[in-house]
């Protein structure tokens, strides 16, 4: 039986105190005998000492490309999603607060289904996490409107850890350069016909004062991320694509 490859992508920005661990603990995690990895980090022109840890790495598992102006973590999703070999994608961020080792999980799951997307969920499992009311009911809110508009049956769409088959990812037309494209993702890929399925993770959040960027103005451009993709005006599907759904087309 061949084996699947999956691309894991790490977007970081000034995360100097984390990002030497998280490579390590994403690197000494065992997939299963039927995948093998490789490992694109993406430094979105870090000012805090974190490329030059980078520029450090020598492994021939791991390539890592260097922004050279900050274009926000969407567009460093998408340089990933660009360079990727992988028959599967996994978003890692470069923090604490998602553990590299459940990785595992989604494999097992990817060889169960075949499915075109899994998402981590904060909230299944019955233990929810988080260090702000505010961000839990953001949250809340914008997986209610995206099963609503989309037609999905979601828990947790602001998760980062979301992993997508490379044939469907490759297809989508991603625009959105910063925290958006969390949404931009799940909605074009619900838009072209895909299902989304969730299993539960882990979750260690962590403060602003120890270096959470995503803020309460990103829910609100979120939202108009949405309002704009389920009016299609932005096509869901690249050009050059053979097809799009009939839910896409309906709106397109």
């Amino acid at each position: 039986m061949d084996k699947k490859k999956l691309s894991v992508i790490i977007c970081c920005y000034n995360e100097r105190a984390t990002i030497r661990d998280v490579i390590d603990r994403t690197r000494a995690v065992e997939l299963g005998a039927g995948w093998t990895r490789e490992i694109l980090v993406i430094d979105n022109f870090s000012t805090d000492g974190t490329r030059e840890i980078l520029q450090q790495v020598d492994d021939p598992q791991i390539r890592v490309i260097f922004h050279e102006r900050n274009m926000g973590k969407g567009m460093s999703i998408r340089t990933g999603i660009a360079h990727m070999t992988g028959d599967y994608m996994l978003i890692q961020d470069a923090d604490a607060e998602y553990d590299p080792a459940e990785h595992p999980r989604f494999c097992r799951k990817a060889d169960e289904t075949n499915a075109a997307a899994i998402f981590g969920s904060r909230v299944l499992g019955g233990e929810v996490r988080y260090k702000y009311a505010h961000a839990y009911l953001g949250v809340r809110v914008l997986t209610a409107i995206t099963n609503l508009l989309f037609g999905g049956h979601l828990t947790d769409v602001a998760t980062a850890t979301k992993m997508v088959r490379g044939d469907v990812v490759k297809a989508l037309n991603l625009t959105t350069t910063d925290f958006n494209l969390d949404f931009e993702l799940p909605n074009k890929i619900l838009l072209s016909g895909h299902n989304i399925i969730e299993i539960p993770i882990s979750y260690n959040p962590r403060t602003y004062a120890e270096g959470k960027k995503i803020r309460t103005s990103d829910g609100l451009r979120a939202l108009r991320t949405m309002l704009r993709d389920r009016l299609g005006m932005t096509p869901v599907l690249k050009p050059d694509q053979p097809g799009v759904s009939r839910i896409a087309r309906d709106i397109l």
